[in-house]
């Protein structure tokens, strides 16, 4: 499969795709450039806020807000008015690290993890955020926290520390919100590029994006096997997200940083937004429940 082209966008590190099924809209972030975008399907408009902080994630919640990630704590934005208010601050900037990528359990925890900015280090983690924006954490010693999603019976959690081309499984209790008995289920070769962001569809197979290597692959869980890939005219892929009215369509986000001017000159969409409409559906993303 090709992804089309869908927004000519010179994001420096598209990120964090998420569909809100409810307003029938896609978000996405472009994390060093600082800007929250909302795109339209419908009118093919993507409305941009400037937030003016590093933007690691995004999800939806009620009342015409989301809940970001900023590298200096986890805020709501109004969709509305553009306002942001503080939840919870942190000093996770001070330590010269941000968040990344994130997502929303199916009982309305935020996860969300931690990289350090310009260098690679061990000793980030994954965090997980309460209804009472308490924090908790779950995984320490990461390199690269980023993909994350569920099974369709909150049975299990997957999760992906970019740099070790790993994806690893946990058995996930939803009551609690703990994890536990890690697996390796998929290796990938950095030939293939690195694993970045990732969806599931229903079928409970993930998606994921392969930062270098030029596409979204679809991965059995139980066998670590690609089943096919989704084929991107950029080689930065960072994150999916299955979306439309039938979640049939893959909207895959791309970056242009880390790019020499001959590479850029030669992928001149890099940074942009596409999709690709899928045989299979994916599965709703989940709401931050506060």
């Amino acid at each position: 499969m090709n992804a089309s082209l869908l927004l000519n966008f010179n994001a420096v590190l598209g990120e964090g795709a998420i569909w809100d099924y409810d307003n029938q809209k896609l978000y996405w972030v472009d994390i060093e450039g600082r800007l929250f975008n909302v795109y339209d399907p419908l009118t093919q408009k993507n409305s941009v806020y400037n937030v003016h902080k590093r933007i690691g994630t995004v999800v939806p919640c009620a009342n015409n807000k989301v809940l970001v990630a900023l590298q200096d704590g986890i805020a709501t934005l109004d969709l509305l008015t553009g306002e942001i208010e503080y939840k919870l601050n942190t000093g996770i900037h001070q330590e010269n690290k941000r968040f990344n990528d994130g997502k929303c359990d199916p009982q309305g925890r935020f996860w969300v993890g931690s990289l350090t900015v310009g260098n690679a280090t061990s000793d980030n983690k994954l965090y997980s955020l309460t209804s009472d924006f308490k924090l908790a954490e779950h995984l320490t010693g990461l390199t690269i926290s980023n993909g994350i999603a569920w099974s369709a019976d909150s049975s299990l959690m997957y999760h992906i520390d970019t740099p070790t081309g790993e994806v690893s499984q946990y058995d996930f209790d939803k009551s609690t919100g703990s994890i536990a008995n890690k697996r390796v289920i998929i290796k990938i070769p950095s030939t293939e590029g690195y694993p970045d962001g990732m969806t599931i569809d229903s079928e409970g197979m993930l998606w994921i994006a392969l930062w270098d290597g030029f596409g979204v692959g679809r991965y059995d869980p139980q066998t670590g096997k690609q089943l096919q890939k989704v084929n991107v005219p950029a080689p930065k892929v960072t994150s999916c997200a299955f979306g439309g009215k039938n979640l049939n369509q893959l909207y895959i986000t791309t970056a242009s940083c880390e790019m020499s001017e001959d590479e850029l000159n030669e992928y001149p969409l890099s940074g942009s937004l596409f999709v690709v409409e899928t045989t299979v559906v994916g599965c709703r993303s989940h709401r931050f429940n506060f």
